[in-house]
């Protein structure tokens, strides 16, 4: 009896240990594991690059990191993204991972949808036409307007009857892999619509603009015709004050604008004759729509042009241009500058 009750104690003791020695083992293990959660992954190269599909769980988030060369395993990776997520859930999108990096800090990405950002700009002073342009060779960019015409643009946008020129301001746009091209035109458009505003707010007094939109068609018109930026309030100055007179704009990128394919690259007499709603030789006032798209500058010059008794200006052949308040003063300048005479 001695015997037997001896040898179960030694029984329990050795259960004892063994059940410790589990414990031990699996909590240096589960250390071992937090404590890898905070380690720089391992890649293929510096920045490695991933895509997540829409639906993808965050197992599947975890394989697609480790086929894009996140060297980790990926039944590690996405036993720990299980465990991090606590009910959030990931964003599909394409997703870049750089050196350094941590395992907590690339499920955050994919919580935050932090994915790879591709870049379009446009250029002040292009007219819409170039503007889509640059859509269409846009990378990643799904081509929804393809086959729009720029009415029905505007109708998709909301803005039916509002022709397209003008209205899409020109900066730098960011947008995601298989983003819609509408999305980005869409941004574009409520930019300018702050722009405009805010410089319209800020016209002067004595403006004989009578609307926002005839300050973004006196904008566009000033962004095509100024070499140098700081001869834009000059001659914004010069159109105001044709228009105060009601004197001819006479500004060769109106017409240019009217004649669209038809134009070779050489302005001809004909042309500044050959009547259209662009022409401003053979019609006072300001057209009726604007001519390209223009930038800040150039929308605050409009409203704001400088005080100047100019009438008048030519190109010096060097970006600049000279002011003549007069007619004579005006013809001696594009002697000087244009037919290569003296004063």
């Amino acid at each position: 009896m001695a015997a037997r009750k001896k040898s179960s104690s030694a029984w329990s003791r050795f259960a004892l240990g063994l059940v410790a020695l589990a414990l031990v083992l699996a909590l240096g293990a589960g250390g071992a594991f937090w404590w890898w959660t905070d380690q720089p992954l391992h890649l293929a190269a510096e920045r490695v690059e991933f895509s997540v599909p829409p639906g993808a769980s965050v197992r599947a988030a975890a394989d697609a990191a480790v086929a894009g060369g996140v060297h980790e395993p990926g039944v590690l990776l996405g036993g720990f993204f299980r465990l991090a997520v606590r009910g959030r859930s990931i964003k599909p999108g394409d997703y870049a991972v750089t050196q350094g990096m941590t395992p907590g800090d690339l499920l955050g990405k994919l919580i935050r949808g932090d994915r790879i950002a591709l870049t379009l700009t446009f250029i002040e002073g292009w007219n819409f036409r170039q503007a889509r342009e640059a859509l269409d060779k846009a990378p990643g960019l799904r081509h929804d307007t393809a086959q729009m015409s720029g009415a029905q643009i505007m109708a998709a946008l909301g803005r039916e009857g509002v022709a397209p020129e003008g209205r899409f301001f020109p900066d730098t746009y960011h947008y995601f892999r298989h983003a819609s091209d509408l999305d980005v035109l869409r941004e574009s458009l409520h930019t300018m619509d702050r722009q405009l505003a805010a410089a319209w707010e800020a016209r002067a007094p004595d403006t004989p603009l009578q609307s926002a939109d005839q300050a973004l068609i006196l904008a566009s018109i000033v962004e095509k015709e100024t070499g140098r930026p700081e001869d834009r309030p000059l001659v914004a100055g010069v159109f105001s004050n044709r228009l105060r007179i009601g004197m001819p704009l006479q500004t060769d990128p109106t017409v240019i604008y009217g004649l669209g394919e038809k134009f070779d690259g050489n302005l001809r007499r004909a042309d500044l004759q050959a009547d259209t709603p662009w022409n401003t030789y053979t019609r006072k006032g300001l057209p009726p729509t604007p001519i390209a798209l223009p930038g800040k500058a150039a929308l605050l010059a409009a409203v704001q042009p400088a005080a100047t008794k100019a009438l008048y200006f030519v190109a010096r052949g060097d970006g600049s241009s000279q002011f003549s308040p007069s007619l004579p003063e005006h013809n001696a300048a594009v002697r000087k500058y244009q037919l290569g005479g003296g004063r």
